[in-house]
């Protein structure tokens, strides 16, 4: 009689590997845009990056999940996906943020934490200077109507990363002001 098990099973050496999803990936940016924190705002771009990383099964890369210990065998993979996780965050940060957080010897939760912190830090002071520049953008100051409207959009989505949202009326009432001369229109 032939033992199944031995007589159907191979080594583990023999099985080929399973490649973890997120190596599948090939360009990040086509996916995620590039974090500038003003055309793409740093909560729009959290939501496309941890939609993403859902997807790809590595959000336990810059959620608070602990990382393996080194001595646990999973270790060596873990550490090579966050390297890519980290690759990916540095792949959709503009070159002036990318400056402010890399670091070779950073996990990509630390990374996360850094740009978070760049942007969620100090959030009053930055509410008001946005806010200044929210009430005091001029139509002379825009090339057309459209960049004008364009710039009105982006400073509003800035203001909701810090917590100050502008509502739609908001925005007409800003527009309309202008359209209207209470804003400078001529040099």
């Amino acid at each position: 009689m032939t033992d199944d098990k031995t007589s159907s099973s191979k080594p583990d050496d023999q099985h080929p590997k399973t490649l973890h999803p997120a190596y599948s990936v090939s360009n990040i940016q086509s996916k995620i845009r590039t974090l500038d924190g003003t055309s793409v705002t740093y909560s729009s771009w959290v939501k496309l990056f941890k939609f993403h990383c859902v997807a790809y099964r590595v959000l336990n890369h810059i959620d608070d999940t602990q990382p393996p210990a080194t001595t646990d065998p999973n270790y060596s993979e873990w550490k090579e996906l966050d390297a890519l996780v980290s690759q990916w965050i540095y792949s959709t940060v503009s070159d002036d943020l990318l400056t402010r957080i890399l670091d070779t010897e950073a996990s990509a939760r630390t990374s996360w934490i850094n740009l978070e912190k760049i942007f969620l830090s100090n959030k009053k002071a930055k509410a008001a200077a946005l806010e200044t520049r929210f009430v005091n953008l001029t139509l002379v100051a825009c090339s057309s109507v459209e960049d004008y409207c364009k710039q009105l959009k982006d400073l509003a989505n800035q203001l909701e990363d810090v917590d100050q949202s502008v509502t739609e009326s908001r925005l007409v009432l800003q527009l309309v002001r202008c359209r209207l001369g209470s804003c400078q229109i001529d040099a």
